[in-house]
């Protein structure tokens, strides 16, 4: 049999009038918490800006350790809220007032295809692979770069995307996978092509390797012009 102090093993040192004092704490940081929250603002998750997660993230560590630590007071977490919240404050003033404040802090928002095209400069910027990239794409019904106009990163994170009308839908590169990886360097067949590196699309008519006009890159896949369902 093992031998279990279930004492120690469930409440550990403290005695068990402690749990009846970290239900106190626990609830009081809650409504701290909430009425810090309110102090920043409306906006929901997706539209939270780093800077903003990052605020939110250093009020849920101030808040959590004074729920079970004995040794830290209440006062503690109240002040440091209070020094949080008004450096926000503060901060969101200066955005305000200072285009480039706000765009040191928040960053700008950055063009990733502009007439169905990736722009290749500004996606580098950026730390997002085309697979994932491919697939916030497909989750709106794209097929292929040439259904989009423009598609911009916003600086909360979430991806702004305008069509073409279908009447000027282009031929563009495939982002459905099993398309994608059909990438092919020898060119057969005369056809539209679209560069699997920055969705040049061009109509190649010479057989045997081709190069990007735009990138130089050699890898192509055979384009599509259907147009975007859904």
């Amino acid at each position: 049999m093992l031998d279990i102090d279930w004492k120690q093993f469930l409440i550990g040192e403290e005695k068990f009038e402690f749990l009846i004092e970290i239900a106190l704490r626990t609830v009081i940081m809650y409504f701290i918490i909430l009425f810090g929250l309110r102090l920043l603002g409306k906006r929901g998750i997706r539209q939270l800006s780093v800077f903003e997660l990052v605020v939110i993230i250093s009020l849920g560590s101030a808040a959590g350790d004074p729920m079970f630590y004995k040794e830290i007071g209440l006062l503690t977490p109240v002040v440091i809220f209070l020094i949080i919240v008004g450096a926000y404050r503060f901060t969101t003033y200066l955005t305000a007032k200072s285009e480039k404040i706000d765009d040191l802090i928040e960053g700008k928002s950055v063009y990733l295809i502009r007439d169905g095209k990736f722009n290749i400069e500004d996606f580098k910027k950026e730390a997002l692979a085309k697979d994932e990239f491919f697939a916030e794409l497909r989750q709106q019904s794209v097929s292929h770069l040439g259904q989009i106009e423009t598609a911009i990163l916003e600086t909360s994170g979430v991806l702004s995307v305008y069509f073409y009308p279908d009447e000027e839908v282009r031929f563009g590169l495939p982002i459905l996978p099993d398309l994608f990886e059909r990438k092919i360097e020898l060119i057969t067949a005369e056809d539209h092509y679209a560069c699997s590196f920055c969705g040049t699309v061009e109509k190649i008519a010479t057989d045997g390797k081709h190069s990007c006009k735009k990138c130089k890159n050699q890898e192509w896949v055979k384009a599509i012009d259907r147009c975007r369902v859904g």
